[in-house]
């Protein structure tokens, strides 16, 4: 099986390449535009020429039966259409765009073409966030928060703040009603961003302080008097009375850990089977960005 990594930064170097590097079948090519990077990674992982790539093209010429896409957001619409056309099936970070209308027209080429089509929505494969789901959930809390990033709006919410939109969409225990939200902008830069998200008999919140002196994720979902918080996806504390704390295991690699070897093994699962796999869902998480973004701008003009 010839799979394909486009991009070699921070993610793909930390959390997706230790996990495709030592997948039985998988033969790996690589692709980046920087020489020193291409051979320093390829180095690593023990990786002949033939299976190092400087240009897209080259990449294309091996007949990949997958690629992952952890280039920069803003050519995620340009590789991730060429692959498309290619007839290769594509996982690609979050976002599939900055624009609304790029990730629609991506989605609407994979359908077209009968190719899967998946977002690297990782947080819906870990564990500690996937046992929530089965947690009582009248009132979901999110927060996601950084230290001195203050950014412009569109870029920090479809980069970052997508994570929380996405995973409360995944947790919300039925159909959405009501979507609110509010923020703090200063000469242009997003401080904080906040989504309230409203049904039947629950209510989900949001929050992003990129100015909040601590670098933390902390999930809380609460009903029936019981309460499951996850801090940083590693320590799950249940509350019925007394606490009970729970621990991630010490030899759990980070990857398992944060859904994304879970995530990877899914895609190259269902490649192997000839399963289809849709973006549609994921293309609603960056409709509802869409609205956040809109919603922050007219906040700040106001």
């Amino acid at each position: 099986m010839k799979v394909g990594c486009i991009g070699l930064g921070d993610i793909a170097q930390k959390a997706y390449l230790p996990v495709l590097g030592v997948q039985p079948g998988v033969e790996l090519h690589l692709h980046t535009r920087t020489p020193t990077t291409l051979n320093r990674v390829a180095d690593s992982l023990h990786l002949p020429p033939a299976q190092r790539h400087s240009t897209l093209d080259a990449l294309l010429a091996q007949d990949l039966d997958a690629a992952f896409v952890h280039a920069p957001t803003l050519v995620h619409p340009e590789i991730v259409t060429r692959l498309l056309q290619a007839g290769v099936p594509v996982y690609v970070d979050k976002p599939l765009a900055y624009e609304l209308a790029d990730s629609e027209r991506l989605v609407s080429l994979a359908e077209e073409r009968g190719v899967s089509l998946a977002v690297g929505f990782n947080r819906r494969h870990a564990p500690a966030y996937v046992q929530c789901a089965d947690h009582p959930r009248e009132l979901i809390l999110l927060q996601k928060n950084r230290v001195g990033l203050p950014e412009e709006p569109r870029t920090m919410i479809l980069d970052d703040f997508i994570h929380v939109v996405d995973t409360l969409r995944f947790l919300v225990p039925g159909q959405i009603d009501d979507v609110t939200v509010r923020a703090r902008s200063v000469d242009g830069l997003l401080h904080h961003v906040v989504l309230q998200l409203a049904g039947d008999g629950f209510t989900a919140l949001g929050v992003m302080n990129r100015l909040s002196g601590s670098a933390e994720e902390i999930l809380e979902v609460s009903g029936q008097d019981t309460k499951r918080q996850v801090i940083n996806l590693a320590e799950v504390i249940d509350h019925k009375g007394q606490p009970t704390l729970r621990r991630r295991g010490d030899w759990v690699p980070v990857a398992r850990q944060r859904g994304i070897e879970q995530a990877v093994l899914g895609f190259l699962d269902a490649v192997r089977a000839g399963r289809p796999l849709s973006a549609r869902d994921a293309l609603a998480t960056h409709e509802l960005c869409e609205r956040v973004v809109m919603a922050v701008l007219e906040l700040s003009a106001a």
